[in-house]
């Protein structure tokens, strides 16, 4: 009784280690077509996300930079919702481009 409740508990840790190496193994796999097929859909989209939020803030703030659009009134209504992107967007405007940017694009 004794032996086969230990060779129970290694056959289970065997199988155990078993599974979740095969589990690895399939995440890798599901990763290398995710980068094959969408990965760069996926990259793109989220950029014009950034560069619509960005204008977005442009229009809305503007005034910051000397570009006044809306009356400061709507601008400080909105102020709550734009904030935690508001560090970021004043950093990406103010830094140089160069022509590798360009081609970035």
């Amino acid at each position: 009784m004794g032996d086969e409740g230990i060779i129970h508990t290694i056959m289970r840790a065997r199988f155990s280690r078993w599974k979740q190496s095969l589990r690895q193994f399939f995440a890798a796999i599901g990763q290398m077509i995710y980068g094959a097929t969408v990965y760069e859909m996926v990259r793109d989209l989220h950029k014009e996300r950034s560069h619509l939020e960005h204008l977005f803030i442009l229009i809305v703030f503007g005034d910051i930079l000397g570009i006044p659009v809306l009356p400061p009134y709507y601008s400080l209504r909105l102020l709550p919702y734009a904030m935690p992107n508001f560090m970021g967007w004043k950093r990406s405007m103010s830094r140089e481009r160069d022509l590798t940017d360009l081609c970035d694009q």
